[in-house]
């Protein structure tokens, strides 16, 4: 609940439901890259007589993501969701065109990781069953919650438990196609071959990091982990066999690297977001390295 302070008693602050569902979905595209790190592509997307509220790609991932605006709290966002992913999945370069006709840049379909693809519903609330059944660590689908409050807006992703459990072996089999081809990353499998020595290491940095603001998340990609804060990439780490690389994500001239540390990468081809990286073999600049990731917090 929400409350305002008035003369040191607390009011409620009670939520008032959007007229229509339109006016939240025009809200979320128009703040895309805010709300969820997304570029937005197109509305009402009509595809092979299924009809797409909100069609996104995430520059990160280089992948399309398929929004859905929910009102029906009974309906199953498991069946849905495959839906949509199976609909993308088997009409790949249709959603190519769809992005080429809207921004009018070509998306190489070899560049595009549709391992990453994934389906979001937005609603007012879901119900708990609802949140049981996307909780699943290699699920591709989420939940998100927005509600109003005169002109406050919250927004709360549901997130999934650390110790989810696979859905791969309890899918149905008209399911195993699509999760074959979709692929959740995680920091195991950055850490599976590589030393002992870079397993503690990582560990040292990771934790350093996170200690930086308590709402910093760990997200894992195909090639690397990013930690963020709501939608802001702090930094990321490519974990090697014998080190790991961190690149923060500023922009070449921003960072104040009073001991030169990082690396210039603003014109070399390099796999994570930011201009700065920095190979690190052992701790002993851990603290001034905070001090530099630190300040993609402030700036």
């Amino acid at each position: 609940m929400l409350y305002k302070i008035e003369r040191q008693q607390l009011k409620q602050i009670k939520s008032k439901p959007f007229n229509l569902e339109k006016d939240l979905q025009k809200l979320v595209e128009a703040n895309l890259p805010l709300i969820m790190g997304l570029e937005f592509v197109k509305t009402e997307v009509s595809i092979k007589n299924k009809r797409i509220d909100t069609l996104a790609f995430d520059k990160e991932a280089k992948s399309f993501v398929i929004i859905e605006y929910k009102r029906d709290k009974s309906s199953s966002v498991i069946d849905q969701g495959f839906t949509y992913l199976s609909l993308l999945l088997e009409n790949k370069e249709t959603f190519i065109y769809e992005y080429y006709e809207t921004k009018k840049q070509y998306l190489n379909r070899n560049t595009i990781d549709w391992s990453q693809t994934k389906v979001i519903f937005v609603a007012p609330s879901f119900t708990d069953n609802q949140k049981q059944a996307i909780n699943f660590q290699d699920l591709p689908i989420e939940l998100w919650e927005v509600q109003k409050y005169d002109d406050i807006l919250s927004i709360l992703p549901i997130r999934k438990n650390d110790s989810a459990p696979s859905i791969k072996p309890v899918i149905e089999d008209k399911y195993k196609e699509i999760s074959k081809e979709i692929v959740t990353y995680t920091e195991e499998q950055h850490l599976s071959n590589v030393s002992d020595e870079t397993k503690e290491l990582y560990e040292k940095f990771k934790n350093a990091i996170l200690n930086l603001d308590d709402n910093i998340r760990v997200e894992s990609t195909k090639l690397y982990i990013t930690f963020k804060k709501e939608n802001i990439i702090l930094c990321s780490i490519v974990v090697l066999k014998n080190n790991i690389k961190l690149f923060i994500d500023l922009e070449k001239g921003v960072l104040d690297d009073s001991k030169k540390l990082m690396r210039d990468v603003s014109k070399i081809g390099h796999w994570a977001a930011g201009d700065y990286e920095l190979s690190i073999e052992d701790d002993k600049n851990l603290e001034y390295i905070m001090s530099l990731v630190k300040q993609t917090l402030i700036i």
